[in-house]
C-alpha cells in the first residue's frame, strides 16, 4: 500500500479493478436472483476485455517507451502493471470459482443444465450431430500449421481451438476458429420442465475427427487473444475524420496481443507452443477453469426463459404524467420537467423528438449524440425531421470508444437524409447530452430543450439510472445555442449564463463552488457538498476536496466506479465519506449539490470529476432552479445515501466494506418513489 501521508490517492487502474470486483461481488451475493448473478458474471468479463484493450495496453506502451514517471499515487507504469496483473489473476480465479462451483450447480437444481457431449442422451446426441452437420461444419475452417502454412493471425477476442494431431509417429498443430455467427450457447432438447445447453466449442471438439480425417486427436485446447484496441488518430492531419476513424476501427483487430486466455486443462506442450507463437509472457497468460470468455452469458441471460423467480421482479418504466393529452411543447412551456430513468419511461424523450420532427412550426433541431442503440428511434426521428424540411444538425461523436462502427453507420444515414452532421472537433470528445428545438410561435421564435446526464439510447435508458430535464427557459437556450454554435462553427464560446461547460469552464466552476464552501466553513457557517458521479480521479479536484475537508466542509460522495480519493484520512479527508452502489441498474447520473450558505445549488449533467471530462471533452452541467424538481433530486440523493443493500463504503486504506443489509435497496425504493409521484392525486 502506498504511503498515505505522501500520496493520499489510490491508483486509477487499481481503483477500476476494485470496481470490477464489486461487480463480481453481485454475482457472488446469494441474495441476488440466480440469473442476475449470471448477468453480473458476464459483465465482469466484458469489463475486463475493455480494461485489457485500453488500460493494460496503455501501460505496456508506456513501459515500451521507457516512461517511468509516477502518477499521483506514486506508482510507475511498471509498478501499476505488476499490481494490476496480480489483482486480475485473483479476480479471474474468483470469477470462475463462482461460476463453475456455485452458479452452474444452482442452475442445474433450478432446471437449467450446462452439459458436456459425453452426457447427452441418444436423442440429444442425434440432434447435436444433425446440428453440427447442417449448421456448424459448413462454416468451420481448419488451419494447419507447418513449414508452408505459418501460424495464422488470431483476431482480437475470437475464441479458437488449438488441436495437437498425430500421424505416422509425428505431431502436428492446427487451429479452428469458433464461429461467432453461430450462437455460442446451444439449446438442446431436454425434459418438459428443464432447459439444457451445450457450449459450441465443446461440440466442435467432440466432432473434430470429421475435420481431421486420417489423424489422431492427441489434444485440444481452447484459447483467446486480447489485443491493444485503443485508436491512434492524428486528428490534425486527418483530411476526413470519418474515413480516418473507419480505417482505424478496421485495424483494431491487428493490435499487439496483451492477454492470452487458455484452458487450464491444456497440456504444457500446446501452452508453450501458443505462448511462443503469439509472443505472450506467462504473466499475461490466464489459465481458465471453465468456458473462456463468459461475456457470452449476457446473451444467455437475455433468452426469454420461463424462470421468473430467477430474475429481479419486473419493473415496467412509469409513464410520467406530463404531456398526457397535450403537446410536449405546451407541457414544457408551463414548467421545467424532470424524468428519472429507468424508473420513468424514455418514451417522453422520444415523444418530444417525434413531435418536433412532425410539427410544421418547428424550424430546426440540434442534437449531440454520443451513444445510440443499433436501431435507434432517435436517429429515425431526426431523419424524418430532415425529410419534413427541418434544418437538422447532429453532432455525432465518432470517437465514442467501441461504438465507433455504430456511430459511423448512423452518421452516414443522417447525411444521406440531408442532416448537417458534425463529427466532433480535433482533440476533444463531445460528451454533452443536449437537444435543442427551435419553434415558430405567435409570440415569436421559442427554443425548447432536453438536457441530460445520459445518452440518447433507448436501450440503455432501461438499464442505466439517468436524469433527463426539459426546459424552455430563455437563459438556458442562449447557452445551449452558444454551445452548438461553438461546435459547428468557429465561434469562440462566450461566457455562459447558466451552463458550466468543458473544456474551459467546468474546472473553474468546480473550483469556485468548492472554494465557496471552504470560505463558508472557515467563517463558521454550515458548509456541505454532495456529489454523485461515475468516477473521481482528477488530482486537482481531489486536492481541493481535501482542502475543503480540512476546513470543515462535510462531503458525501456517491462514486460508482473509479475513486482515487481516500476518505477518512486524518488531517486530510476526515470529513469525507464515499460510497459505491452496484446493483440492478448501472448508476450513471451525475448530481452536484453545494450548500451555498443555506441557498443550495444543484447541478446535473454529463461530467464526472475526471481529467478527461474537465479538459479533453465537451461536457455540460446545468442548474436546477425549479423548487419541486430540486426537492425531488434531494429525495433521490437521500434514498441513495441511506441505501444499504447494494452499498459498499470506501475506507481510508482503499478497501470497500459491505454494510448490514436492512432492506433498503435504492433500485426498488426509487421505482416506488417514481410510481408515487406519478400516481393520481
Amino acid at each position: 500500500m502506498e504511503n498515505e501521508k505522501s500520496f493520499p490517492f489510490t491508483n486509477r487502474e487499481l481503483s477500476w479493478l476494485d470496481f470490477n470486483s464489486r461487480v463480481l461481488g453481485e454475482a457472488i451475493d446469494e441474495t441476488v436472483p440466480l440469473l442476475e448473478r449470471i448477468k453480473f458474471i458476464s459483465i465482469v468479463s466484458s469489463n475486463l476485455d475493455e480494461f485489457f484493450m485500453v488500460r493494460i495496453a496503455g501501460l505496456k506502451e508506456q513501459i515500451s517507451a521507457d516512461f517511468v514517471r509516477a502518477e499521483p499515487s506514486g506508482l510507475t507504469p511498471a509498478e501499476q502493471l505488476k499490481s494490476a496483473t496480480a489483482k486480475i489473476h485473483g479476480m479471474v480465479s474468483r470469477q470462475y470459482r463462482c461460476f463453475t462451483k456455485t452458479l452452474v450447480p444452482l442452475l442445474h437444481k433450478s432446471g437449467i443444465t450446462f452439459t458436456e457431449p459425453e452426457y447427452l442422451t441418444e436423442r440429444q446426441s442425434g440432434y447435436m450431430s444433425e446440428y453440427f452437420d447442417d449448421i456448424v461444419f459448413p462454416v468451420l475452417t481448419p488451419m494447419a500449421i507447418d513449414a508452408g502454412r505459418p501460424f495464422p493471425f488470431i483476431p482480437d477476442k475470437t475464441l479458437n481451438i488449438a488441436f495437437r494431431l498425430g500421424r505416422d509417429g509425428g505431431e502436428h498443430h492446427a487451429i479452428v476458429r469458433v464461429p461467432s455467427i453461430i450462437p455460442r450457447i446451444i439449446r438442446i432438447p431436454a425434459g418438459l420442465n428443464d432447459e439444457c445447453y451445450l457450449f459450441l466449442e465443446n461440440l466442435i471438439i467432440e466432432k473434430a475427427r470429421i475435420l481431421f480425417k486420417g489423424y489422431d486427436i492427441l489434444g485440444s485446447t481452447c484459447f483467446r487473444v486480447t489485443r491493444d484496441a485503443d485508436l491512434s488518430i492524428d486528428e490534425d492531419d486527418a483530411v476526413d475524420l470519418l474515413i480516418e476513424i473507419e480505417q482505424q476501427v478496421r485495424q483494431r483487430q491487428w493490435g499487439l496481443p496483451v492477454r492470452l486466455e487458455i484452458d487450464r486443462k491444456s497440456d504444457s506442450q500446446t501452452r508453450s507452443f501458443l505462448s511462443s507463437a503469439l509472443g505472450i509472457s506467462s504473466s499475461d497468460t490466464y489459465l481458465i477453469d471453465g468456458p473462456i470468455d463468459l461475456s457470452c452469458l449476457f446473451d444467455f441471460y437475455q433468452v426469454p426463459l420461463d424462470f421468473p423467480d430467477l430474475r429481479y421482479p419486473e419493473q415496467n418504466p412509469v409513464l410520467p404524467r406530463f404531456g398526457t393529452g397535450e403537446s410536449m411543447f405546451d407541457a414544457i412551456s408551463k414548467s421545467d420537467l424532470l424524468i428519472h430513468h429507468p424508473y420513468e419511461s424514455f418514451d417522453k424523450v422520444l415523444d418530444f423528438l417525434n413531435e418536433a420532427a412532425d410539427d410544421p412550426d418547428v424550424l430546426a433541431i440540434k442534437q449531440a449524440l454520443y451513444r445510440v442503440s443499433g436501431d435507434s428511434p432517435v436517429v429515425q426521428a431526426l431523419i424524418r425531421a430532415a425529410n419534413n424540411g427541418k434544418q437538422v444538425t447532429v453532432l455525432v461523436e465518432l470517437k465514442a470508444r467501441f461504438d465507433e462502427e455504430n456511430n459511423i453507420t448512423w452518421a452516414r444515414k443522417l447525411e444521406l437524409a440531408g442532416c448537417h452532421v458534425v463529427y466532433g472537433i480535433p482533440g476533444l470528445k463531445i460528451h454533452s447530452k443536449l437537444l435543442l428545438v427551435i419553434r415558430r410561435e405567435k409570440s415569436g421564435i421559442k427554443r425548447y430543450m432536453h438536457l441530460g446526464t445520459g445518452n440518447y439510447n433507448d436501450r440503455t435508458a432501461r438499464l442505466y439510472t439517468d436524469l433527463g430535464f426539459f426546459t424552455a427557459r430563455e437563459s438556458f437556450a442562449v447557452d445551449v445555442s452558444s454551445v452548438f454554435n461553438s461546435l459547428t462553427g468557429y465561434t469562440v464560446e462566450p461566457g455562459m449564463k447558466k451552463l458550466a461547460v468543458a473544456p474551459g469552464g467546468l474546472r473553474g466552476f468546480f473550483d469556485r463552488m468548492i472554494s465557496n464552501e471552504i470560505r463558508n466553513a472557515r467563517e463558521g457557517r454550515p458548509a456541505k457538498i454532495i456529489a454523485k458521479m461515475n468516477s473521481l480521479s482528477d488530482p486537482d479536484i481531489i486536492n481541493l476536496l481535501y482542502e475543503a475537508s480540512s476546513a470543515g466542509v462535510e462531503i458525501n460522495l456517491i462514486v460508482r466506479g473509479i475513486c482515487c480519493l481516500r476518505p477518512g484520512v486524518k488531517r486530510v479527508s476526515s470529513n469525507i465519506k464515499v460510497k459505491s452502489i452496484i446493483g440492478r441498474y448501472l448508476e450513471h447520473s451525475r448530481i452536484y449539490y453545494f450548500y451555498n450558505g443555506e441557498d443550495p445549488l444543484i447541478y446535473i449533467g454529463s461530467a464526472d470529476m475526471m481529467t478527461r471530462n474537465l479538459d479533453r471533452r465537451v461536457e455540460s452541467l446545468f442548474p436546477i432552479e425549479d423548487g419541486k424538481i430540486k426537492k425531488r433530486i434531494l429525495d433521490v440523493i437521500d434514498i441513495l445515501w441511506n441505501e444499504t443493500d447494494r452499498t459498499r463504503w470506501l475506507k481510508s486504506d482503499g478497501r470497500y466494506t459491505i454494510p448490514e443489509k436492512t432492506g433498503r435497496d435504492a433500485h426498488v425504493l426509487l421505482y416506488e418513489y417514481a410510481k408515487h409521484i406519478n400516481s393520481a392525486d
